[in-house]
């Protein structure tokens, strides 16, 4: 029995949801042909990214890697670059972990039992339970921010939603009520009205709702005050000086980040930590013209970078950098998103717009 959701409430979600997301759903590319391998990228690829964001890498992903032998095999260069501009690099890393996984000890069939596919490199109770439930029609709830924002505005709970048994205690009684027959319409019911209706962000459209009429939060006018979250520790800022560095040739010079720590094994343009100035820069980096061009932020789920943008000309390349092309940069080298902002000044054909340093 769970002390937060009381079960005569959950057992009513069924009911209302299955229908509504029948008629409601949106037409996403992964729910057409829900297979293991499609139902498993995607998820990987929503986690912490928008479903808009998603689509154009999802329809490249699966084009040229269309199944688990495909993105076993692929070289991870080129499944770094299909995966540029996604951000959270191990989760492709680990999706080719995966892969490898089901290759070797799975003779290559994607695993249907709970604990084999749990196993797998990057794949947590949530997204086990997304894949057998979608996939495999199993009753394995995958619960996620967007379920438990829904049922704790249904059941006017004022626990802290990111405490871990709060997600435990939801997962286990969602799998009482979960409806033979439909188990993946139920568990995308509940991410549909979450990422739909019942908004993480302003106010949730309670008039269009399934669950109003034994919606407690909405019932009693407190949608605005839940789900609670305990206050999250202010990020630290991390200030940089992030050089588009060019050669005679026009190729530009990037460098492959250590092997493990943030971003590792990435491609990075030179940088500095800090705000060092031009002549700093150009004594460092062997540039010999050198012009400020904006600024730049991106946030990390733990840091902050601050970074102030410079192109510069070389007359010779600085230690531990190599060159490419802009074609490299469009098709070979992965960029993380991090230097989303120098990778668009070194694409530029004119980054310093016909202006002096």
């Amino acid at each position: 029995m769970s002390e937060h959701f009381p079960a005569d409430l959950l057992a009513k979600l069924p009911g209302l949801l299955v229908p509504w997301f029948l008629r409601a759903k949106r037409d996403l590319e992964w729910r057409n042909d829900p297979t293991p391998y499609r139902v498993w990228i995607s998820e990987i690829m929503l986690q912490q990214t928008r479903v808009e964001a998603v689509k154009p890498y999802y329809d490249r992903f699966l084009s040229e890697l269309p199944d688990v032998a495909a993105l076993a095999e692929v070289d991870e260069a080129h499944l770094l670059k299909l995966w540029e501009g996604l951000g959270y690099y191990r989760r492709v890393r680990n999706l080719q972990a995966a892969a490898k996984k089901i290759m070797r000890d799975h003779g290559g069939v994607f695993p249907s039992g709970y604990d084999a596919v749990r196993a797998l490199p990057g794949i947590g109770d949530y997204t086990a339970g997304a894949i057998l439930s979608i996939a495999f029609g199993k009753p394995f709830p995958a619960v996620d921010g967007n379920v438990l924002r829904v049922v704790a505005r249904l059941a006017a709970s004022r626990e802290d939603i990111d405490a871990p048994k709060l997600r435990k205690e939801l997962t286990a009684a969602l799998a009482e009520v979960y409806p033979a027959g439909h188990c993946s319409e139920f568990t995308q019911s509940l991410m549909e009205l979450g990422a739909t209706v019942c908004l993480p962000n302003g106010a949730p459209l309670c008039s269009e709702c399934p669950l109003a009429g034994i919606c407690l939060a909405s019932r009693n006018g407190f949608t605005d005050e839940i789900p609670v979250r305990k206050a999250k520790a202010t990020r630290p800022v991390k200030e940089f000086a992030v050089v588009v560095l060019r050669d005679a040739a026009g190729r530009f010079a990037v460098r492959r980040r250590p092997e493990t720590g943030l971003l590792a094994g990435l491609y990075e343009f030179p940088n500095l930590e800090g705000r060092p100035g031009a002549n700093a820069l150009k004594t460092a980096f062997r540039a010999v013209r050198i012009r400020k061009s904006g600024t730049a932020r991106h946030v990390f789920s733990h840091v902050e970078w601050d970074m102030t943008l410079y192109c510069a000309e070389t007359d010779g390349p600085p230690d531990g950098f190599e060159w490419v092309t802009r074609a490299d940069l469009r098709s070979k080298t992965a960029i993380p998103s991090a230097f989303k902002a120098a990778l668009e000044l070194a694409l530029d054909p004119d980054p310093f717009h016909g202006g002096k340093p």
